[in-house]
């Protein structure tokens, strides 16, 4: 009888961490890219707070730690519908950049830390966001980490702003990317992040669920319109495009004023996406 032979599936999350170690890591990814971060990245529909309010049933004062904060784009409209919010990032820039935002809500604090180190108490926390984070996590260590500071009726959301890819803009864009994002790039497709979505929550997940006993996933139309140096900042937002001030960078400028030229109406184009959220309570 032929021996059978356990292969380990490689971990293409780590492969993806790695490829960061010798910038200083997870931690430092985006210190040179804050400016950009802060002038282009969308934001979130109002859909998405009155879904989080009914299905995690949260009220005025409820505590929510955004996990991966960054400049606070999310923790800007939590604040806003009268939770108390931690920002939570290990990134000291965008820390402060999220600081020098929301300083002036009084529901508002920040601390370093990330998915898998929150430092917060046990048993505080009533809702957990992460947007645009979870293909950082480390899934094992982060799902014991927000079990344990979940009250228990606390629950998980995670939250994506993806791009509607079959847009002609997006394909665009996508050329671009493809051109000068190199290994990061590829690494980042390689790895399917929300593969690890079921193994997070250890659980079924349901698009129809009337409740959470399963986590739930819900969608919606989103648009975000840019003029020309914030379209610019989209791009050189992401991780692995070379910085403005390298010959790579000088080329990416050029294409992307081009590809704005060609898309924009009154000064402005319209960037799509679609609003992914999947909300629920993992498994202990």
């Amino acid at each position: 009888m032929a021996k059978i032979i356990s292969v380990r599936p490689e971990d293409t999350g780590e492969k993806l961490r790695s490829l960061y170690a010798p910038e200083g890591g997870v931690r430092s990814i985006f210190s040179a890219k804050v400016a950009d971060y802060a002038a282009s990245r969308p934001d979130y529909p109002q859909a998405l707070f009155g879904a989080l309010r009914v299905r995690c049933t949260l009220r005025e004062g409820a505590v929510v730690a955004d996990v991966g904060a960054g400049t606070g784009l999310l923790t800007r409209d939590l604040l806003k519908q009268g939770y108390r919010v931690t920002a939570v990032e290990p990134n000291p820039e965008m820390r402060a950049a999220s600081d020098h935002l929301l300083g002036g809500f009084a529901g508002y604090s920040s601390a370093d830390g990330c998915a898998e180190a929150i430092p917060l108490a046990n048993a505080s926390v009533d809702l957990i966001t992460a947007a645009q984070a979870f293909h950082w996590f480390e899934i094992a260590r982060a799902r014991k980490e927000c079990l344990r500071v979940l009250a228990p009726h606390g629950k998980v959301a995670l939250i994506w702003n993806d791009r509607v890819l079959e847009d002609p803009l997006h394909c665009a864009l996508d050329e671009i990317f493809g051109e000068f994002g190199g290994v990061k790039r590829a690494a980042l497709l390689a790895h399917e992040e929300r593969s690890g979505v079921p193994e997070f929550f250890g659980s079924t997940l349901s698009t129809h669920s009337t409740h959470l006993t399963h986590p739930e996933q819900l969608s919606w139309p989103h648009e975000h319109f840019l003029d020309e140096e914030s379209f610019l900042s989209l791009v050189f937002s992401r991780s692995y495009i070379p910085q403005r001030n390298t010959s790579g960078g000088q080329e990416v400028a050029r294409q992307v004023r081009r590809i704005f030229d060609r898309f924009k109406q009154n000064g402005a184009v319209a960037v799509g996406y679609r609003t992914v959220m999947v909300c629920g309570r993992p498994s202990p």
